[in-house]
């Protein structure tokens, strides 16, 4: 079985991820290296690699991999990097952050699923992630200023206090727009006191809760 797991992982980078543009070779690296099929349902284990989203219980869902990949790359990751996470869900796209040499920090609104992230998380001894359980408009200001944030669920508009948290320079990356409706990943940079935005692709993301 874990055979069949490496040839999906390796289906899933050359036919979902590097041919539709993702080239960090850090990114890539990550995403060939976390076991994605331990963070689904068990039900759901032989879609694991596909290039979708999966339930993962409580209403809510990992995201497909090439949106993980390309969220990543765009906040430009190295070793060392302090990441706020808001959204942990599965804890996937924390491990992958965490595969890259970041310092996590990710919080999660169902204490369940911040309670399952958890134990995931420490099987695969992924020790540079720190889990939550809390209010993601909130964030984390105890452990700010973070080098960038990762939000991977949708508020109507952008969560202006997360970006205080932010270092001078700093990059949020963010699905914003309301349920059922047209909603736009963006990239966010923190510029003194302000910021400027960029709109990168349409996106479906369930939404940003209290």
């Amino acid at each position: 079985m874990a055979q069949d797991f490496e040839y999906e992982r390796n289906r899933m980078l050359e036919g979902h991820l590097k041919a539709r543009g993702i080239r960090s070779g850090a990114v890539l690296g990550a995403m060939n290296n976390v076991p994605r099929h331990l963070f689904v349902l068990e039900s759901l284990r032989n879609c694991a690699y596909d290039d979708s989203p999966l339930p993962i219980g409580l209403g809510q869902t990992i995201s497909q991999p090439y949106i993980v990949a390309y969220m990543t790359e765009q906040i430009e990751p190295f070793p060392g990097m302090k990441i706020l996470e808001i959204g942990t869900g599965s804890g996937y796209q924390a491990a992958i952050l965490a595969c890259v040499g970041c310092e996590v920090y990710t919080i999660e609104v169902l204490e369940e699923l911040a309670d399952r992230a958890k134990e995931i998380l420490a099987s695969l001894h992924l020790d540079s992630i720190k889990v939550k359980h809390g209010d993601g408009y909130a964030g984390w200001p105890e452990e700010a200023p973070f080098d960038a944030i990762i939000i991977t669920a949708a508020p109507d508009a952008i969560p202006e206090k997360l970006i205080g948290q932010l270092k001078d320079g700093g990059k949020m990356i963010v699905p914003v727009g309301r349920p059922h409706s047209i909603q736009y990943l963006k990239l966010i940079i923190k510029k003194g006191r302000g910021y400027y935005e960029n709109d990168l692709l349409p996106v479906r993301f369930v939404p940003m809760v209290k």
